[in-house]
C-alpha cells in the first residue's frame, strides 16, 4: 500500500478555510492548525464525513512539523480503533490520514453550521466558545478521549 505525504482539504469548505486562516483576521496562523482544530472538533462531535472533492493536499509534514501535530493524526486513529492496536503501523499512515481528514470534514460542517446559525458574531468568539466548551468538564455528557487529552496537554489553541 503506498503511503501518502499529503492530507486533502475538503473543496466544500476552501471559503471557510481560507477564512480560518486569513492572514489579517483568521483566528489560525495556517491552514494546517485550521484543519487539525477542525478534525478535533469533528472528533468531539462524532462527525466523521467522508468527502469526494478536495482542493490542492497539503504535506503531511507540516503538519508533523507542529507541536502534537503527530499525535493528533494518531490519537484520533488510535481512539477511532481502539481494539487495534496495528493502526499504529507505518503501513497503516494512509487510513490514519483518511480518519483525520474526514473528522476534519465533519468539523468544518458543524463550524459551517454555527457560523450560519450566528452570521453577525466573529469567527474568534466562536471559536473561542467551542475551545471554552471543550475544556469543561460536564457529569451529563458522553466520555470524550479526545478532549480530555488535549484538555491535559494544556494545548493553546
Amino acid at each position: 500500500m503506498a503511503t501518502t505525504d499529503r492530507f486533502r482539504r475538503p473543496h466544500s469548505y476552501e471559503p471557510l478555510l481560507e477564512k480560518l486562516a486569513d492572514k489579517k483576521t483568521g483566528p489560525f496562523a495556517t491552514m494546517v492548525e485550521a484543519m487539525m482544530f477542525a478534525a478535533v472538533l469533528g472528533r468531539r462531535k462524532g462527525e466523521r464525513v467522508a468527502f469526494e472533492k478536495s482542493d490542492e493536499p497539503i504535506r503531511l509534514a507540516l503538519m508533523e512539523g507542529r507541536l502534537y501535530g503527530d499525535v493528533l493524526l494518531d490519537m484520533l486513529a488510535a481512539v477511532e480503533h481502539e481494539d487495534d492496536p496495528k493502526i499504529l503501523g507505518n503501513d497503516r499512515q494512509d487510513e490514519r490520514v483518511l480518519i483525520f481528514e474526514e473528522y476534519a470534514n465533519g468539523g468544518l460542517a458543524h463550524l459551517q453550521t454555527l457560523i450560519s446559525r450566528q452570521p453577525h458574531q466573529d469567527l474568534e468568539v466562536i471559536i473561542s466558545n467551542l475551545v471554552l466548551e471543550g475544556l469543561r468538564n460536564s457529569p451529563e455528557e458522553k466520555k470524550d478521549d479526545v478532549g480530555e487529552i488535549l484538555a491535559s496537554a494544556s494545548l493553546d489553541w
